[in-house]
């Protein structure tokens, strides 16, 4: 974590707008969503864009973990990192594959298509373009569709991860910690 305590304070439950706690349900609710609660007009539209990249992607959730993971890893959010290893596995990583996700692309063991797509994400992350061999690497294995979910999955991650290290929001206890490299 960059900051050891936040810069925008999570709203307690009993403080979030009636809508907002009326979409979250009886449940806890997330420091990241406690923390975003503090601009209720902005939650909530980000909250549509962030359901299609979760939960409406063409990508299979392996795959848009992988990529969370890698930006999350890049820019590092231990906040997101943390949330999402637990994400990503239930959605098929393995404890190993989690770890080299720190290590990149380049790292062994990785198939064709999962080097691809942590390939691209660290050319959108290092240049905001994924490259011409790159792109043609994924053709091979997504739809137009799936290509342009994974573009919108790595700038929402990395917009997220912004927004979490900037606010110091703080990860919930006995979640994963950031890998080093």
């Amino acid at each position: 974590m960059r900051l050891d305590k936040p810069r925008v304070a999570p709203l307690d439950v009993e403080q979030l707008d009636p809508e907002l706690r009326v979409r979250f349900g009886d449940g806890p609710v997330l420091n990241i969503f406690r923390t975003l609660a503090n601009h209720p007009g902005l939650m909530k539209r980000w909250l549509v864009f962030g359901n299609h990249v979760l939960s409406k992607t063409t990508l299979a959730p392996r795959e848009r973990e992988l990529l969370i993971l890698r930006i999350g890893w890049l820019c590092q959010a231990g906040y997101e990192w943390g949330q999402h290893v637990t994400i990503g596995k239930a959605s098929g990583l393995t404890d190993e594959e989690i770890e080299r996700i720190a290590k990149g692309p380049a790292a062994p063991g990785w198939s064709a298509l999962d080097r691809a797509l942590l390939r691209a994400t660290d050319e959108l992350h290092e240049d905001s373009f994924i490259s011409d061999a790159t792109w043609a690497e994924l053709a091979g294995s997504l739809s137009v569709q799936q290509l342009m979910d994974l573009v919108f999955t790595v700038g929402q991650y990395n917009l997220v991860s912004m927004a979490l290290n900037t606010l110091g929001v703080q990860p919930e206890p006995g979640l994963p910690k950031l890998p080093r490299s």
